[in-house]
């Protein structure tokens, strides 16, 4: 009968897949030895594999690329990396070692940008694309960034007062970029109808023609467009493009020097062994219509800016557990319990409901049962029970001696640590696992090492005044 956790998966997808195989009854993740990890570490431990960043952005640029080339488009693509997916440095560093550009979204952020520009890695003509609803304090640290001599600085409007900031505070005789972002319409499902963020596209031809037409401090180079649910292919997501793109075809009719958009991000990542997602076309969608958009209203193209987050850095993360004990709590529902929080650990499960990619680490000959994971807390919430392809989860079955059963949550490298509070008070006091990071030497050998221990009681009780 077959009916191992090695069956269960090869009679439901297609498997080894990219970045997943197993060999001697052990999971690989990007052909890494998760296993040897768990040996040198032990668990819960969080996992960064550098390499995987560079392999997205260039995944990217390659589609778009190639894409502008069939189309003959006679724009320029520019990959911009949202900072609020993840700020570590180790993570920026990885990002910009791959020709790519910045987008902000708050004060601080700004002042990364300094510091990144201390190190060497970015220089004053890297884009620094600035998002967001903008306190005054994110206004002034934009002005500062701009009369220090970076030459790319372009702040988003999102309101219109907000342009009036950067009127008393930026003090370069040449023009300020700028760019103007649009308020999209959400889906129906949603919550609300239109963004709270940008500026209605019923006000934004006024608005240019009163406020920055003709003005000698300012210029409008961007238009920027992004939707909550992310780039789709559904009627919502197309109808909203085009939508921008004959607003932008109106502006680039008035303002000759608008010449950039902005598609925002929001490319999904693999959350599911059956994740299927046409990228190529998507991308050639993309810039298919733009052209046509532009051709149908005789305006020269533009240049096409991304800034893409949990698609740069999201499968480069990973989360691994031990199960500690199982409990039968009635006639039908198994628990496995792990060694840390899902609240804690991985927020967006708790928050959203987000599924991620979630596979054995060992005893993948064993056979499997439809189980719950429950994490460490006191929460009712704390559990896991859902894979994002089916309203259930398998794993191999517990042995009385051995080794302990080992799970992975992938793809899990964006946001998680934000949401969670890095290093901070925690629910119930469960400490931040400790934190390995995977990359290349100089000699482009992988190594890996610790970049932060478990967190310890001593760090809590400092932070809650004991």
């Amino acid at each position: 009968m077959n009916n191992t956790y090695t069956d269960l998966v090869k009679q439901t997808f297609e498997f080894p897949q990219e970045g997943f195989d197993v060999k001697d009854n052990y999971l690989e993740f990007n052909g890494l030895d998760i296993k040897a990890l768990i040996d040198k570490y032990g668990t819960p431990f969080k996992l960064t594999f550098l390499p995987k960043i560079g392999m997205q952005i260039n995944k990217a640029k390659k589609m778009f690329h190639d894409a502008i080339k069939k189309n003959r488009y006679d724009g320029d693509y520019f990959y911009c990396y949202c900072t609020k997916s993840s700020h570590f440095s180790f993570i920026m560093e990885e990002t910009l070692k791959h020709g790519v550009h910045i987008e902000t979204s708050f004060a601080y952020d700004i002042d990364i940008v300094n510091k990144l520009y201390e190190r060497k890695k970015i220089n004053k003509e890297t884009y620094v694309i600035c998002n967001g609803f903008k306190t005054k304090n994110y206004t002034r640290a934009i002005a500062r960034l701009i009369n220090s001599g970076f030459k790319n600085v372009l702040p988003i409007l999102d309101n219109k007062e907000e342009l009036e900031d950067y009127k008393r505070n930026i003090r370069i005789k040449d023009k300020v970029k700028l760019g103007l972002r649009v308020a999209a319409e959400e889906e129906p499902s949603f919550d609300f109808y239109t963004s709270r963020l940008g500026i209605p596209p019923r006000d934004i031809l006024e608005y240019y023609v009163d406020k920055i037409k003709g003005n000698e401090k300012f210029e409008l180079k961007m238009l920027h467009f992004f939707m909550n649910k992310g780039i789709k292919d559904d009627i919502y997501y197309w109808s909203q493009f085009n939508r921008v793109m004959n607003l932008y075809c109106q502006l680039k009719k008035i303002c000759p020097e608008l010449d950039s958009i902005n598609i925002g991000g929001g490319f999904p990542i693999k959350h599911s062994l059956g994740f299927d997602y046409d990228y190529n076309y998507i991308v050639n969608e993309i810039v298919a219509n733009i052209k046509s958009m532009c051709k149908k209203n005789k305006v020269p193209v533009p240049h096409i800016y991304t800034e893409f987050g949990s698609f740069t850095v999201g499968e480069s993360g990973a989360v691994i557990y031990s199960v500690v004990g199982e409990k039968m709590q009635n006639d039908r529902e198994s628990w496995y319990m792990i060694d840390s929080s899902f609240i804690t650990t991985l927020p967006d499960t708790w928050g959203i409901g987000e599924k991620f990619l979630m596979l054995p680490i060992n005893k993948w000959d064993q056979e499997y049962q439809e189980v719950h994971l429950g994490g460490l807390t006191c929460d009712g919430y704390d559990f896991y029970t859902s894979e994002e392809h089916i309203n259930a989860v398998f794993l191999p079955k517990q042995q009385a001696s051995g080794e302990p059963l080992y799970i992975g949550f992938f793809h899990t490298g964006a946001y998680q640590d934000q949401l969670s509070g890095y290093g901070g008070i925690k629910h119930c006091l469960i400490p931040s696992p400790k934190h390995v990071i995977v990359g290349y030497d100089k000699n482009g050998q992988l190594k890996d090492w610790l970049y932060a221990k478990e967190q310890t009681s001593q760090s809590m009780l400092k932070i809650l005044g004991y």
